[in-house]
């Protein structure tokens, strides 16, 4: 008996190569431009952009644990949450200087008190066992916190170069961390963006925009690359992604204007500096801190 042609989708693999897929000659074309679509829409999926431009990247978070992990400092968690590191602090019973160790769990959720103990990362919580504890409520959206324009203090310019022009708001002198050009602005619509993206050539020098204490230096958070991340005062952090070479390191003070990165590529398609403020947490938009140029 001769059995009907049958349409076949099957994968085959060598040795040191990616499986392919064949189709029979008997396959329908509608079902293989579906297979095709499908696969290209997975592609698209694992594209590696910039993931602080994403709109669905790095909301705050309300609820929820975090491992810590190597490398990872209170402050980098915080500004990956999208959280005041205070904040976080307290609702886990960490105080200044913020001290924490790999392994350590974090509670998300800040509502009610939360101690850590022993050296295993075990949280400990003032309302109960795990088991006793009902399920995890869903993520809650909170409208952000309305944002006070600052108060802008600038001082008479100078004769020397533009690159060297400070301005004083919230009581922090500001200046650009780089000259170059700013090729995207902040927005928190659209195209989200969190901070702003100067242009630059491979190993320019990277300046701290205000006096503070490095609070992390390093490649964890993903969509950053090599990231510093400066405190400036309880309020204020600023932080500078994309660099090639990081020149400073944690607990480290550094000046306005010091030297702390070489601009570079690092977690993005071209040399640039991404550059971020934020307040209390959130993401404020850095030209109405910056000097004008």
């Amino acid at each position: 008996m001769v059995q009907a042609p049958v349409n076949r989708l099957h994968a085959s693999s060598r040795s040191g190569s990616r499986s392919v897929l064949h189709f029979s000659p008997q396959f329908p074309s509608l079902v293989r431009m579906v297979v095709i679509f499908a696969l290209s829409a997975f592609l698209s999926a694992c594209n590696t952009s910039a993931i602080y431009q994403d709109d669905s990247y790095n909301p705050p978070v309300y609820w929820g644990q975090h491992v810590v992990k190597r490398g990872e400092t209170l402050y980098s968690i915080a500004w990956r949450y999208g959280r005041d590191y205070r904040e976080l602090g307290n609702a886990n019973g960490i105080t200044s200087p913020y001290l924490i160790r790999e392994g350590q769990v974090l509670r998300l959720d800040l509502r009610g008190t939360v101690t850590t103990t022993g050296q295993t990362g075990s949280v400990a919580s003032s309302s109960g066992s795990a088991a006793s504890r009902p399920a995890a409520r869903p993520p809650v959206s909170r409208p952000p916190a309305p944002v006070q324009q600052p108060v802008v203090t600038r001082p008479p310019v100078s004769s020397g170069a533009q690159a060297d022009r400070t301005q004083v708001v919230s009581n922090i002198e500001w200046r650009w961390p780089h000259p170059g050009t700013v090729i995207a602005g902040y927005s928190t619509t659209g195209k989200v963006n969190k901070g702003l993206d100067i242009a630059g050539n491979s190993g320019d020098q990277i300046r701290a925009a205000a006096s503070g204490s490095v609070v992390y230096a390093g490649s964890g958070l993903l969509g950053y690359g090599n990231l510093i991340i400066v405190n400036h005062n309880e309020h204020f952090l600023s932080a500078y992604a994309h660099n090639r070479n990081i020149l400073v390191q944690e607990g480290q003070n550094v000046q306005a204007g010091q030297v702390i990165a070489e601009l570079g590529s690092s977690g993005t398609d071209r040399p640039k500096l991404h550059f971020e403020i934020r307040k209390n947490g959130n993401p404020v938009d850095p030209a109405q801190y910056l000097p004008p140029r």
